[in-house]
């Protein structure tokens, strides 16, 4: 081999090592088998009795142990996951067998020299050892990685509980109106939201809004505009003025590559009267009695796009048996296997066959056939309806 081909194979694994230790320190693998391990141990462990446990002989507790941790990890699993792990591990474990060589004696010298003790042992073929340190290791490193996953899947959850509270829950009777909404995330936590404020004079407020992206980084803007929407209400704000300062906010304190789509309206109850802006978000629609649909289209563009952006409102009227439907992208893009998407017509047509139904129940109603139409639970993006009907 040349000098040339030596210096250029010794660029290429310097280069490969150099990325594999990058941010590698002493503390990081110190922490790893110490801290790390413990705090995996003791979340897989959390069913073992310590006091029956200390009854125990000390060979019997430690496969105690062991058994009660492999148990607790695979239990975690997935069925399908949890069923690939036991026969990869089977496997392994099958494979380094097959090394077994017998039993050999050992010669260990002994004391005084020219005195020697011949010791049965097992044998093995040469690398077994390694072998099983590094299956021992991969293990080690894959119980670490389920149990940081779980813990912050148990933090997600938590998140998503207090989520789901920051909205409004069942139906709410406002004069001559019955609104209800409800979402579903696509993850644990969505970017999806909706709201229903009533005023001190008698009217209420609608809004529904999309993130954009989803999971914890939407969840964290949800929560942030709605923070800043129910502050700015309070002020008794037009609805122009009131999105001209919530884009500002938006545009202050979030990325500039995070924008947020959002339908407000203004319903009066007795007169039916809805003042409405429309930042992007999808055109609601508004069902006449007589069955005929109304878009309620954009007046302006997404929040936090622009901080100079401003909006106009728009005034319609929902009479008596009128409905009108405010919903997220992600319903009308859901698709089935064949990447057919629900659509606005595939809305349309449930509305219409179940507009007998009271808010509440066509809400779930069009979620229900969302999922039969995708013939999937799981959704690539948060699902969202809220439905105002005057009686």
């Amino acid at each position: 081999m040349s000098g040339t081909e030596t210096g250029r194979h010794r660029h290429w694994f310097d280069a490969w090592t150099r990325d594999l230790t990058r941010d590698v320190t002493t503390e990081d693998l110190q922490r790893l088998f110490t801290r790390d391990t413990r705090e995996a141990y003791r979340y897989f462990a959390r069913g073992l009795d310590e006091e029956e446990l200390a009854a125990q002989s000390w060979p019997r507790r430690q496969l105690l142990r062991i058994r009660q941790v492999f148990v607790a990890f695979t239990l975690k699993l997935s069925p399908a996951r949890r069923a690939l792990y036991v026969i990869s591990l089977v496997t392994a474990l099958l494979g380094v067998f097959k090394l077994y060589r017998g039993i050999a004696l050992i010669d260990i010298p002994f004391g005084v020299p020219f005195f020697h003790i011949l010791l049965p042992a097992l044998r093995w073929e040469e690398g077994t050892l390694a072998l099983l340190i590094s299956l021992i290791l991969v293990n080690l490193l894959v119980l670490l990685e389920v149990a940081d996953r779980l813990t912050l899947k148990s933090e997600l959850e938590i998140a998503r509980e207090i989520q789901l509270a920051m909205l409004p829950g069942g139906t709410a009777t406002v004069g001559d109106a019955e609104i209800s909404g409800i979402t579903r995330p696509a993850n644990t936590v969505g970017g999806d939201f909706y709201d229903v404020l009533p005023l001190a004079d008698g009217r209420v407020i609608v809004t529904i809004g999309d993130v954009a992206g989803k999971g914890s980084p939407a969840a964290l803007l949800m929560a942030l505009l709605l923070a800043v929407l129910r502050t700015l209400v309070d002020e008794e704000l037009d609805p122009p003025p009131l999105m001209a300062r919530l884009n500002k906010q938006i545009c202050r304190h979030t990325p500039g590559s995070r924008f947020i789509t959002l339908f407000y309206a203004v319903y009066t109850p007795g007169t039916g009267a809805l003042t409405y802006v429309n930042a992007g978000q999808n055109p609601p629609l508004l069902r006449r009695r007589d069955g005929t649909i109304e878009r309620l289209g954009g007046t302006g563009i997404a929040l936090g796009m622009f901080e100079s952006s401003t909006y106009d409102a728009v005034e319609t009227v929902v009479t008596s048996g009128d409905m009108l439907v405010l919903y997220s992208d992600g319903i009308t893009e859901a698709e089935d296997p064949s990447g057919h998407p629900f659509e606005e017509s595939g809305l349309e047509r449930v509305i219409g066959r179940h507009a007998h139904l009271p808010p509440s129940e066509l809400a779930t109603t069009v979620l229900r056939e969302v999922e039969a139409h995708a013939k999937d639970s799981r959704f690539t993006d948060d699902l969202t309806i809220l439905i105002l009907k005057r009686l």
